[in-house]
């Protein structure tokens, strides 16, 4: 008889199910009851009438669909104000914007190496990131987290090339990266810095111009930033920033740029009506950052083991993967939705609630927050 070819998914799933770590689709309705800590909506745009309605207005004028590759017949006039304005926001000479962040580290890593290219990886590093350097078939070492030592001394001897990548602040634990001190690093072995800002644009810098900004590095001409769209801005999308030429080089070879479809209209309408509200409110970046911190003392303040937020994620420890899914689930009873992080998704193998602080959240609504995860916090933390 044949052999099954996928008969080892079955025993795949079933080691996931001893492991409990299942994951589910949840879909959620239109106007869900709960309060939201689970997204990454940090400025609270995502349903702001302002940015649904410039979302709207693009799909009623440039369709419902990009229609093709944006060097086809992909770009608008709204893609070309949006990397104007985003670089100018930013700090950087230039901007390409891509379908998603994912797809936009990808291009930057992929386009920026080459095989003579050493790639220096900070281990707790986003997945795109550590596909781009999968994928860019360049020698790459990977470091300790945040360890800027650990990057000169990966650097020392080599005669080439050299580009290190970072995460702005990690996901997971929501702590920031030690930009001055691994852009020193970098420059004084001739290196690039490729630094993903996803968790940085709209919470961190002036008015919320990113980590790179805050860091003084934006606009250097051996400094690359991606970002995404689809957290601060509440749309969807992705794009790299620097020097025009890096830019341009992108255009020209990534293939994430090249062979995709270009971001919608409707998204790229909203990313750009909400890149101008926090041009007009600067103070929805300090807020995100103000409920993180409160969010951090009244759950230490109560026992639980949570790392202090340097932007706008709030990690919280659990004992297991199953306490964590229970947890979860019972924050969900109490009106509660919030992120559950086990592994492999966690690269320390901890398992937490990744709770992501919004703007846009009241003083009761804070209170209320913070009281349903302690009330159903497991026995041991």
């Amino acid at each position: 008889m044949p052999q099954d070819p996928f008969g080892w998914l079955d025993e795949a799933r079933d080691r996931r199910h001893r492991a409990g770590l299942v994951r589910t689709l949840r879909p959620r309705p239109a106007d869900s009851p709960l309060l939201d800590l689970a997204s990454n909506d940090y400025l609270g745009l995502a349903r702001h009438p302002e940015i649904t309605a410039a979302a709207a207005a693009a799909a009623r004028r440039w369709g419902a669909g990009a229609t093709g590759s944006r060097l086809v017949t992909g770009s608008t006039e709204l893609h070309a104000e949006l990397e104007t304005e985003l670089a100018s926001f930013c700090g950087f000479e230039a901007a390409l914007v891509l379908s998603s962040g994912y797809a936009a580290n990808l291009a930057a890593v992929t386009t920026l190496t080459s095989r003579a290219t050493l790639l220096v990886s900070d281990a707790g590093n986003h997945a795109s990131l550590i596909d781009g350097c999968r994928l860019s078939r360049a020698g790459t070492t990977v470091v300790p987290h945040a360890d800027p030592e650990a990057v000169r001394k990966a650097l020392d001897g080599h005669d080439g090339p050299a580009l290190a990548v970072t995460d702005s602040v990690f996901s997971v634990d929501g702590d920031a990266a030690p930009l001055p001190a691994l852009a020193a690093a970098c420059r004084d072995h001739g290196a690039a810095l490729l630094i993903d800002d996803a968790h940085g644009l709209g919470v961190l810098g002036d008015g919320g111009r990113g980590a790179a900004h805050a860091a003084d590095l934006a606009g250097s001409g051996d400094t690359v930033a991606t970002v995404t769209l689809s957290k601060s801005l509440g749309s969807q999308g992705g794009a790299v920033l620097g020097p025009a030429r890096v830019i341009e080089h992108l255009l020209n070879t990534a293939r994430t740029f090249i062979f995709d479809t270009g971001l919608a209209p409707a998204a790229t309408g909203a990313a750009l009506a909400g890149l101008r509200l926090l041009r007009r409110e600067p103070q929805r970046a300090a807020r995100a950052h103000q409920v993180a911190l409160e969010l951090h003392t009244r759950l230490t303040a109560a026992g639980l083991v949570a790392a202090r937020p340097d932007a706008a994620v709030v990690s919280v420890r659990a004992p297991s993967p199953e306490a964590a899914v229970r947890w979860a689930a019972d924050c969900r009873s109490a009106g509660l939705s919030v992120g559950c992080f086990r592994p492999p998704s966690v690269p320390d193998g901890v398992s937490r609630l990744r709770l992501t602080a919004r703007a846009d959240l009241s003083d009761a609504q804070l209170t209320q927050a913070a009281g349903a995860i302690i009330r159903t916090a497991p026995a041991v933390h």
